[in-house]
């Protein structure tokens, strides 16, 4: 096994991919000294492979992760307690566009559920969305009622229970709205109940009109306040739901339909190595078959951004992805918060020192592909190929924004680990093998294994993209199987 990496020719500190006793020798075919630890260095963290004086850059990846606040001397354990992020607030960036890689695929097909508006579930599930936090329990009881109900292709009755749809304002308000209308259309849904109370400031009157045209066969409305047993009511409409769309049958239908979010979190030292690069193979495949991805977490794009604003395909897009991250800067700013907060406990126990450190791992999920869109939050994906995506890092919240503007799954990459789930498949990735071996219930892929002997980068990618269309057909993801279904709406306002 591999027990250490230098990511770039040009960095001045490798990356420890087992824990490096004291004394440990390492050495690079392009330097004439090895280097020998001055310490014990933990997995995933990184060590100095030349002296660094205070002040000088800390270099991974091949760009700065931060700045030495004293002198690093060779060989000795790069973190948090020697490190400081170089990271500024709002900056001035410059539209350098860099070629970007655009490979030429065989276009492939598979099952999935065609929907009338051309768009393609990979599950074809009736769910239960209630406009407004008071009626999330009268859900779920439906929900649990109606299961006796399953035939056909549905495979199951979901409630998405959430704190939201009254006493907010403004945008706040307007961004609950446009999340509930997206997934009340999402093409995993063969049928959705829209659960309301009556007297809430989402309600029925604002969201149908919202909502546009739906097919009365897919998409039912309740009012509880106006039924005298709402949940006796709604079970009754989720049968008819079911029986509608348990006729629904699987067709072959191109990968070029496959719309991808991409995510991480509980990341380590290892995240931008194994698991996020592997993706970000996984997504220029996709792409080059003519399907999308979708990239968010804006935070965790600060310090790395200029990689991906130069991989715009023109000028426009370039000025949308700085006005992506300036606006979440300026909501940094608005709330009286650090911008550039360090990483979490977690992360920073798994080896990442700065937010730069963490940004240029989490944006190898991106790949190599040109960036062909750029959505604000609760906007719909339009264009194939890869899209940047307005969300926080923020697990849940992020997650289900890239369900609601159209992902029919979630890859989600972690080197800690996380049971969560998303309104869509959300299939975890280990970003080491350790993580994989102890939570198995937990754990779809383990991109760990290329550290390890007699594993090459093609041979995942080939595993992971075979993977994600046995899911996209049917097999179930380890929080399926657990039965566990999240949603999660980003809060930006006060709540009155």
């Amino acid at each position: 096994m591999q027990q250490f990496i230098r990511i770039n020719e040009s960095d001045n500190v490798a990356v420890a991919l087992t824990t490096l006793e004291k004394d440990f020798s390492l050495s690079f075919e392009q330097d004439d000294q090895p280097v020998q630890t001055l310490e014990e260095i933990p997995a995933g963290h990184k060590v100095a492979l030349r002296d660094i004086r205070e002040g000088e850059d800390i270099i991974k990846y091949g760009y700065r992760i931060g700045i030495a606040v004293k002198d690093i001397p060779a060989g000795s354990w790069v973190h948090t307690h020697n490190i400081r992020t170089g990271l500024g607030e709002l900056l001035e960036y410059k539209y350098e566009p860099v070629p970007a890689r655009t490979m030429k695929g065989i276009t492939s097909t598979f099952k999935g559920f065609l929907r009338d508006d051309g768009s393609v579930g990979v599950r074809n599930e009736v769910w239960i969305i209630p406009t407004v936090g008071c009626v999330g329990k009268v859900a779920e009881a439906i929900a649990n009622m109606s299961r006796k109900y399953l035939k056909g292709s549905v495979s199951d009755v979901i409630a998405f229970n959430h704190p939201y749809g009254c006493s907010q304002m403004g945008d706040d308000q307007e961004n609950t709205r446009k999340i509930l209308c997206d997934l009340i259309k999402h093409p995993n849904a063969g049928g959705v109940l829209v659960l309301s109370l009556g007297c809430e400031n989402s309600n029925l009157d604002v969201l149908k009109p919202m909502l546009g045209d739906v097919d009365e066969n897919r998409v039912k409305f309740l009012v509880c306040q106006e039924s005298e047993d709402e949940i006796a009511d709604g079970a009754a409409m989720v049968k008819k739901l079911i029986e509608y769309a348990g006729g629904d049958e699987r067709q072959d239908v191109p990968v070029s339909k496959l719309v991808i979010g991409l995510k991480c979190g509980g990341s380590d030292g290892l995240s931008g190595i194994t698991a996020n690069p592997l993706v970000g193979r996984f997504s220029d495949r996709l792409v080059s078959k003519g399907g999308t991805t979708i990239l968010t977490e804006v935070p965790e794009m600060f310090g790395a951004e200029t990689i991906l604003m130069n991989r715009c395909k023109d000028e426009a897009l370039f000025d949308k992805t700085v006005c992506l991250i300036n606006d979440f800067k300026n909501y940094y700013k608005a709330n009286g918060q650090t911008i550039y907060e360090n990483p979490s406990p977690g992360n920073k126990k798994g080896g990442i020192s700065t937010l730069e450190d963490k940004s240029l791992g989490c944006t190898q999920k991106s790949g190599s592909s040109p960036v062909r869109g750029v959505l604000k939050y609760g906007e719909r994906v339009v264009c194939p190929g890869l899209n940047l995506l307005s969300a926080p890092g923020n697990d849940l919240v992020a997650a289900t924004a890239l369900a609601a503007s159209g992902a029919q799954i979630v890859l989600f990459t972690t080197g800690r680990g996380t049971p969560f789930a998303s309104p869509v498949p959300t299939l975890k990735i280990s970003t080491n093998s350790a993580l994989a071996g102890h939570k198995k219930t937990w754990i779809d892929f383990n991109a760990g294994i290329l550290t390890e002997d007699g594993h090459t980068w093609e041979e995942a990618t080939d595993d992971l993209y075979d993977l994600v269309l046995e899911v996209a057909e049917g097999r179930k993801v380890k929080s399926e199987e657990a039965g566990f279904h999240d949603m999660a709406i980003f809060k930006t306002g006060v709540t009155l």
